[in-house]
């Protein structure tokens, strides 16, 4: 027979690790969405240019936002486009086919990272600057995509870590 604190102890680790992984999905889903809605936002802010112009903008403020220039993600240039552009076409008009094109968009970048060795949900939490502050306490960022981002909040005592979230200004709209 096994012991009472055996049994806890038991019992304790696995919802620990329990907690580990939804802490994980929460954190990946969390950081897709938040990439989402920040395209949703900036694509509204240019719905009325052409949509060539409006991609080029969109692209432009995704990548400055990630501290990233304009050679980053040489490889992906073509899924990024289709991306970026689905979120374009859907700022004018939203239907089920723009949602859909969203949605195929967001399948082909996420293939296209994890082809490289990383996910979307990685790279905008280890480069955005609209980060939230809880991201890096479930997956740190690693060594090689670390870079000041003074404007994320850090964990401050009495919180509990998912209160950390991002800067007021990011969270606007």
């Amino acid at each position: 027979m096994t012991h009472i604190v055996d049994r806890m102890l038991d019992e304790a680790a696995q919802a620990v690790n329990g907690m580990r992984e939804a802490a994980i999905a929460a954190r990946r889903l969390h950081a897709r969405a938040e990439l989402m809605r920040h395209m949703r936002l900036t694509a509204r802010k240019v719905m009325d240019r052409p949509v060539d112009e409006a991609v080029r903008f969109v692209t432009e403020e995704w990548m400055q936002a990630w501290g990233l220039g304009d050679d980053a993600y040489r490889g992906l240039a073509e899924p990024l486009r289709h991306y970026t552009e689905a979120f374009c076409r859907d700022a004018r008009a939203s239907s089920a086919a723009t949602e859909a094109a969203i949605a195929a968009g967001l399948e082909e970048l996420e293939g296209a990272f994890e082809r490289i060795g990383t996910t979307l949900a990685d790279e905008m939490a280890y480069r955005s600057g609209c980060a939230h502050g809880w991201w890096e306490m479930v997956v740190p960022v690693p060594e090689h995509a670390r870079r000041d981002r003074p404007n994320i909040p850090r964990w401050q005592a009495g919180q509990p870590f998912w209160k950390t979230g991002a800067a007021p200004h990011c969270l606007a709209g």
